[in-house]
């Protein structure tokens, strides 16, 4: 099949297509005249890529999930354990991310909000 069949299958766009190839997650075949042709088993790894990608793995990970989904002889507890150290990441950042918005939040109980220039948002920005 053509990249415009696999995207619609697959739901992603060509361009992701064409940049999951590059990154070397699919391998799809090549014709005469140089077209890439998709089978079955590619548009499988890129609704994999997909959805991994949904979860918000970053692509050297989805690459290494991909590689274990691909291997029968995997051991489960490296995947267990890509993804909770996925898990980890993303608490961290929720944190990182909550910290900063009581910080933000903070900042924006302290501004009058009012026709006077004075603004102690800008003041903690410009520190």
């Amino acid at each position: 099949m053509n990249i415009g069949e696999a995207a619609r299958l697959s739901g992603l766009s060509a361009k992701a297509i064409r940049r999951y190839e590059e990154a070397g997650l699919i391998h799809p075949q090549r014709r005469g005249n140089g077209y890439r042709a998709y089978g079955e088993r590619d548009v499988a790894a890129l609704r994999f890529a997909r959805h991994a990608r949904e979860l918000a793995f970053p692509l050297a990970e989805v690459k290494r999930l991909l590689a274990l989904w691909n291997d029968s002889s995997r051991a489960s507890a490296e995947v267990r354990s890509i993804a909770q150290g996925h898990v980890d990441a993303l608490e961290a950042k929720a944190a990182s991310l909550q910290a900063i918005a009581g910080s933000l939040r903070h900042l924006v109980s302290c501004c009058r909000g009012d026709s006077r220039p004075d603004c102690p948002i800008l003041e903690e920005l410009a520190k």
